[in-house]
């Protein structure tokens, strides 16, 4: 084979920029009519709108920035025991306006884990340390940094992998002119979505047939519906999810280990701490 048969780089970045602008093209939403008839008095709104957010997202991080630093070095320190390797996984995302970023996640698989992109129940993938991980969220705590630079909201819309937006492509399109979230209506309604994939005999089918549309559904619902007293409800909700897991858990295992009664009370004191600012900051 001669050397004439493989593309030369600039071939290889033309093509490579062709296709991004193509996925762009399909998942970016589309300006309404309504909204190039109105004009610039909408436009204005909105970016106050976006302004007010992003200044609620910014405070709101930067007053639990210590505690989170606190028991983040905890539970990245109990990982890198548990399991030597890197703490963090960046998990590729679809963002606003189609745009991939890297949501940050502290690592609760092993390193030489492979398989799909869903999460299920006790997943043999887990490290001994990543199951409680992904059962309190904390494995969702570094995606504050995502917040802090501008690519996530504390509320919003949970951004989903490539492969399921390119999936729903037509649905997302709305969906996609709104930063995603950390957590969100659709996030609590199925916070014990492991568990009940772990019930199905295909859980990627089941996840894409049953749960998607309903997410969507409720996300939907959620941009059009938005109000700053309703995000700090949902943040409330998230907060009790992963509490009355480890309570029960620890209720029904007596010998429940150490260091996850250390995690649960560290979690318990962040979370609350993190409630009561939010709330009085949107007083």
């Amino acid at each position: 084979m001669t050397m004439s048969a493989f593309p030369s780089a600039p071939q290889e970045i033309a093509q490579e920029s062709t296709l991004r602008h193509a996925t762009r093209e399909r998942l970016s939403p589309e300006p309404s009519r309504a909204g190039r008839g109105i004009g610039g008095a909408r436009g204005i709104g909105r970016a106050h709108h976006a302004l007010a957010l992003r200044a609620f997202d910014l405070t709101i991080c930067l007053l639990v920035l210590l505690p989170v630093l606190m028991v983040g070095a905890i539970t990245a320190l109990l990982i890198f025991i548990d399991s030597p390797g890197s703490v963090f996984y960046r998990s590729t995302r679809v963002g606003r306006e189609g745009h991939p970023f890297k949501m940050l996640k502290f690592r609760k698989m092993r390193r030489s884990a492979r398989g799909g992109p869903l999460t299920i129940g006790e997943d043999e993938r887990f490290t001994p340390i990543g199951g409680f991980l992904a059962m309190t969220k904390l494995d969702e705590l570094p995606q504050l940094w995502n917040v802090i630079k501008g690519d996530m909201h504390l509320v919003g819309p949970r951004p989903e992998v490539p492969e399921f937006v390119e999936r729903f492509a037509e649905e997302y399109k709305e969906l996609l002119s709104f930063l995603p979230g950390i957590t969100g209506p659709a996030a609590v309604e199925y916070a014990s979505e492991s568990h009940l994939l772990s019930l199905q005999d295909d859980p990627v089918r089941f996840y894409e047939e049953s749960i998607m549309p309903r997410k969507i559904e409720i996300d939907l619902n959620y941009i059009h519906t938005r109000t700053l007293w309703g995000d700090l409800k949902i943040l409330a909700q998230t907060m009790v999810v992963p509490i009355a897991k480890v309570a029960k858990r620890t209720a029904g295992d007596p010998q429940v280990r150490r260091v996850e009664a250390g995690l649960l009370l560290s979690t318990c004191t962040v979370l609350v701490l993190i409630f009561a600012i939010a709330s009085s900051a949107g007083s």
